[in-house]
């Protein structure tokens, strides 16, 4: 507890004003390209080894707490450090400077895609953007299974994942929340907990205050809209995300398969090729991966009323995907340094993990399959799903871009900007430049 109190005084002290606050983190949504692991990089350089914001524990036991909720980590990272050093005030700057500058390039491409999207030009263009992502996402599978694969029971979790997400087509929801109670209950004996490692920041009704307040926000304009906006489209876009914000654990590829499989087959706002595109605008732009969303929201918005619906359905659904995540922190955050300790808790967070790799591997399989073959059909027997292609729709185009994409991102290392400009221009010169 002393340690705690020390660094507490200490962080008080040096705390910066919210004139610098909101320039580094503006710093910091503006570089914040390559993806969570990227992102958190960023911020622990500037807020730790740098600027000595953090400590290097309260950055660890942050990023441990924001791996176990929904939503994009390294967003909620951002907005813990914020309130950490200047409380709500701070924790705003935090979030919203790590958000929206990315939001505001993807709803500019976005608008670009829906108006122009069927130019032969962008179509090229996106052929090779499309093959990259499809490695991005197959190098974030590796990644994810190093770090979360440690053990023969993590491998069975993965491998039960996989096969209910992909094979028996199970929701998303409960294999994660099945992966967490397995994590919870082979982690023995919560008497083992060191409760007296760190204080708990914050009174019970405080805690329900800060729930309540944010919730309202949180859920007001997506009832106000169902009652006034007189476009269905855009109550189901604000039910759909809210949802989503709420079972998104593992970060945007995880939860990719989940949001694809519902966007493109129960609502039909976008075909698979569309996604793979949403995904290549968030790739390559700053902020959390999870803008695909804005991407989903403007484009199923327009084509039920156009660009004015678009950005109104963009801006729902930005609402419903991040408010969640200032909820979550800022009822949260006081709890960080004594859930830490918890070893119930760290299970849970490891199950979730490993059950997060057979979901990316779901998601892998789901996209290359739609990116290599032009037809693929779903086919159900029994309680089982098979997605079959059809051999005569192959594209070699796609093949060999995403073989050199393997290359550049797996054997060379070259940035993620710099491997998707070089498949786009590729593209270009395969379907038109040649």
């Amino acid at each position: 507890m002393t340690d705690t109190y020390t660094e507490t005084v200490a962080a008080a002290r040096n705390a910066p004003s919210l004139g610098t606050l909101f320039q580094v983190f503006l710093k910091i949504g503006l570089l914040s390209f390559g993806g969570p692991a990227a992102q958190i990089a960023l911020m622990h350089r500037l807020l730790v080894e740098e600027l000595k914001w953090l400590t290097e524990q309260q950055y660890l036991n942050a990023l441990s707490f924001c791996m176990l909720l929904p939503g994009p980590e390294a967003m909620q990272i951002a907005t813990y450090a914020g309130w950490r050093l200047r409380g709500i005030a701070g924790g705003l700057i935090g979030g919203l400077l790590f958000v929206i500058p990315g939001a505001v390039l993807i709803l500019a491409l976005a608008a670009i895609y829906a108006l122009f999207g069927q130019v032969p030009l962008i179509d090229s263009l996106f052929l090779g953007v499309k093959s990259a992502v499809l490695l991005i996402v197959v190098e974030a599978l590796l990644r994810v299974s190093k770090r979360a694969l440690r053990g023969r029971g993590d491998w069975i979790v993965a491998g039960l994942a996989f096969a209910g997400i992909f094979i028996l087509d199970l929701p998303y929801p409960l294999i994660v929340g099945a992966a967490a109670l397995w994590g919870w209950a082979a982690s023995g004996s919560a008497s083992a907990s060191d409760t007296t490692a760190a204080p708990i920041g914050r009174s019970f009704g405080g805690t329900m205050l800060t729930v309540t307040v944010w919730l309202v926000i949180w859920w007001l304009p997506v009832l106000l809209v169902a009652q006034f906006s007189g476009f269905p489209v855009l109550t189901d876009l604000g039910l759909f995300f809210s949802k989503l914000a709420v079972v998104t654990f593992g970060g945007a590829y995880a939860v990719l398969a989940y949001m694809a499989q519902d966007v493109v087959g129960t609502f039909g706002w976008l075909n698979a090729g569309e996604m793979m595109d949403g995904l290549g605008l968030a790739e390559t732009t700053p902020g959390p991966l999870i803008l695909v969303t804005e991407f989903v929201g403007f484009l199923a918005a327009y084509r039920d009323g156009g660009i004015m619906l678009g950005i109104a359905g963009a801006a729902l659904t930005l609402w419903v995907t991040f408010v969640p995540c200032f909820l979550w922190i800022f009822a949260g955050a006081p709890y960080i340094d004594w859930i830490s300790a918890q070893p119930r808790l760290k299970g849970a967070l490891s199950a979730i993990t490993a059950a997060v790799v057979g979901v990316i591997l779901n998601l892998s399989l789901w996209f290359g399959l739609h990116v290599m073959f032009g037809t693929v059909t779903r086919q159900e027997i029994g309680p089982f799903t098979l997605w079959q292609p059809e051999l005569a729709t192959f594209d070699w185009r796609v093949a060999v871009l995403a073989a050199l994409s393997g290359l550049m991102l797996l054997r060379w290392h070259w940035g993620i900007g710099r491997v998707l400009a070089i498949c786009a221009g590729l593209a270009w010169l395969m379907v038109d430049g040649l």
